[in-house]
C-alpha cells in the first residue's frame, strides 16, 4: 500500500526501524531504556528544490540524527517527517 502523505519541498517521510529488543549478548532491554532508533526506510519524498534535487529515493534505508524530524502517527503507524539535510547517510 502506498503512503498517501506527500511531503513538500526537500522533506522526506521515514518509517523508523523498531527499537532493539535485546542487546548483542542476549539481555532484554526494558521499554524505559530503549534507545530511539536512528535509522529507517524512506516511504515518501518531496519534489526537492529547483536548485537542489533530492538524492534519496523511496525504499532507501537511511541513517539520521537522534533528534531529527517531527514524529507523526498516520493510520496507526509511526513516521518521521524530516528535511533531507537531516539524513546523514544511505545504508
Amino acid at each position: 500500500m502506498a503512503l498517501s502523505i506527500k511531503p513538500i519541498g526537500d522533506r522526506v517521510v521515514v518509517e523508523a526501524a523498531p527499537a532493539e529488543e535485546k542487546t548483542a549478548s542476549g539481555l532484554y532491554i526494558p521499554d524505559t531504556a530503549k534507545e530511539k532508533p536512528s535509522q529507517g526506510i524512506v516511504v515518501a519524498v518531496g519534489s526537492g528544490k529547483p536548485e537542489e534535487p533530492l538524492t534519496v529515493n523511496v525504499g532507501d534505508k537511511v541513517l539520521y540524527g537522534k533528534y531529527a524530524g517531527t514524529e507523526i502517527t498516520y493510520e496507526g503507524k509511526e513516521y518521521l517527517i524530516m528535511r533531507e539535510s537531516d539524513i546523514y547517510a544511505v545504508l
